[in-house]
């Protein structure tokens, strides 16, 4: 036994697991009167968010809530939404934030597969959750959320989550309103401990359930803050659902550097706008697809913006087209890259303005399109064969499988082990998404697995074809897709969508890609119509493959 192994045991005094729980706690002692929560004419410091959150795990409690159970929540991006983020795991339990946009099956389905103890239920999505209830054979306490701004919807079930407020805050001393000195009271036993529960989109079978824990989250929160440079107090306008990797773990997030959240119900370009300009937004994040409208908003709108604004965007590969369009309004972009299984965005072009600040406009959107480098918490990060875990030569070529490790991966699948083991296999999380790495080390997505069109033998990436296509002045959005072809094996066939009041025909967006591209990555079918997507923007490519096999 070493010597720095005798009488230098972990006490109370010096160690403490980590927790995002922590955060709320600080910013609340040290800032409580600073703005945590706007929504409409709502306004909620950071110690009133301390006291709800404090009232609502008391509330969760007394009721039997508390050790590894599950709180799902089908919200939107509302006060309650965020404090649950905070509320959920200081009870003890885990946060299941459901895709608002889902079917009653599959929210049943995750109701029942989580073995969700409570239910919080935005009465806009009422009348799904009420069906998805009645076909769930479960017992769940089911408390409504009532947003008075919105006028359509129904409430269901009896206690509502103001009523857990108002319970759990007559249950505390009244006296003492102060902040302790710290968060142990409401720390997990073990900072491995699951903190929150969310499902994949499950395009192909029953969606899996991807389980955090509370070091991860920890982590992940405080490299969203390095990663973006975001400094103190940020005003963070929520374009991004929550729902969707607990934010990106930005609510936790926002109470490292106590700043701003500011909510909205419905993301559209005109509250977008408006909501930057009244209440000085310095960061908001969002799919490629949430940057496009923006980009084809109306000039009064843009011209609403006059204040430095910086975007994070992820998802689906962004076209350097996007990024491009973004910088040129003044709109700093940082791309990221992740997935539900690292807790959101785990990489980032990190920008080198020594190297990349003398080029032009074009070429920096270039460079800022791939994903990149490894965050501040990404232990490892590599580009490999999948079969061998070889790592593939930095000659930006050869293709190879996106590969992580560290803390901010997740604990597993849900009652999954099979999945589990396969997507840890060899010691590295298997990413499923292809790519090359460049001799400077950064990375660049060229497809999902699933999605490389393989013609005559050759390798054709769809992503480089949709970003050739995007940056045609009269497309809007794009999506290409392999169709099967009895001479090639596979053809790419692209989906379109013009911009207002634009027209083109299938022959000259055929030639355009003809005067760009090798001649075997030329798309052979071209299809006028809007674009499938999922609730966080992604485009379903497996819709549109369906629909390119009866062309």
């Amino acid at each position: 036994m070493s010597i720095y192994d005798t009488d230098l045991d972990q006490n109370e005094a010096n160690y403490a697991p980590l927790s995002p729980i922590s955060f709320l706690r600080r910013a609340a002692q040290i800032y409580p009167h600073r703005s945590a929560v706007v929504y409409a004419e709502r306004n909620l410091s950071w110690l009133a968010v301390w006291q709800r959150c404090v009232a609502v795990a008391a509330a969760l409690r007394t009721r039997g809530v508390g050790q590894g159970d599950t709180v799902a929540v089908l919200s939107a991006n509302l006060p309650e939404m965020f404090e649950a983020h905070f509320a959920v795991p200081m009870a003890g339990a885990v946060l299941n934030a459901i895709n608002m946009r889902l079917d009653a099956a599959t929210i049943s389905f995750i109701l029942q597969h989580g073995e969700a103890k409570v239910f919080f239920v935005d009465k806009e999505f009422g009348a799904v959750a009420e069906q998805a209830l009645a076909e769930a054979d479960a017992d769940i306490l089911l408390v409504h959320i009532d947003d008075l701004t919105c006028e359509t919807g129904k409430l269901i079930g009896q206690l509502s989550y103001e009523d857990l407020v108002r319970e759990g805050a007559a249950a505390q001393p009244q006296r003492d309103i102060s902040v302790p000195v710290d968060a142990r009271d409401y720390l997990p036993a073990d900072e491995w401990d699951a903190i929150a529960l969310n499902y994949t989109s499950g395009t192909t079978g029953n969606p899996k359930g991807v389980v955090y824990h509370h070091r991860g989250a920890y982590l992940n929160a405080i490299s969203n803050a390095l990663t973006w440079h975001m400094g103190e107090h940020p005003v963070y306008l929520w374009t991004l659902p929550m729902f969707h990797c607990n934010g990106w773990c930005f609510p936790w997030t926002l109470a490292v550097n106590a700043g701003t959240s500011v909510c909205l119900r419905q993301v559209r370009d005109d509250q977008v706008y408006a909501s930057i300009a009244e209440h000085k937004v310095t960061h908001f994040c969002g799919a490629p697809v949430v940057l496009n409208m923006l980009l084809v908003a109306d000039q009064a709108l843009k011209d609403l913006v006059q204040h430095e604004v910086k975007v994070m965007t992820a998802g689906a590969a962004p076209p350097a087209a996007i990024i491009g369009g973004m910088q040129e309004m003044g709109i700093d972009v940082t791309h990221v890259y992740g997935l539900t299984e690292t807790y959101g965005p785990v990489t980032l072009c990190a920008w080198q303005n020594d190297l990349w600040g003398a080029l032009d406009a074009d070429e920096q959107a270039t460079l800022k399109a791939r994903q990149g480098v490894g965050g501040q918490m990404l232990e490892g990060l590599i580009v490999a064969d999948p079969d061998t875990l070889q790592p593939v030569p930095r000659d930006g070529e050869t293709i190879g499988e996106i590969m992580m490790r560290g803390n901010n991966v997740m604990k597993g699948y849900l009652k999954n082990p099979n999945a589990s083991a396969e997507s840890f296999a060899g010691g590295w999380f298997h990413s499923g998404d292809l790519a090359v790495w460049h001799a400077d080390g950064y990375i660049q997505i060229k497809d999902r697995s699933k999605d490389i069109i393989i013609s005559g033998g050759e390798n054709i990436s769809s992503i480089e074809i949709e970003d050739l296509l995007f940056k045609h002045p009269a497309i809007m959005e794009a999506a290409v897709v392999a169709k099967n072809d009895t001479k090639w094996g596979e053809t790419p066939c692209a989906f379109v969508s013009l911009k207002p009041n634009q027209a083109l025909t299938a022959e000259e967006v055929v030639q355009y890609c003809k005067d760009n591209l090798a001649g075997f990555k030329v798309p052979k079918y071209i299809v006028f119509a809007p674009l499938p997507k999922t609730s966080t923007g992604k485009v379903q490519k497996f819709v549109l493959r369906e629909q390119a096999e009866q062309i």
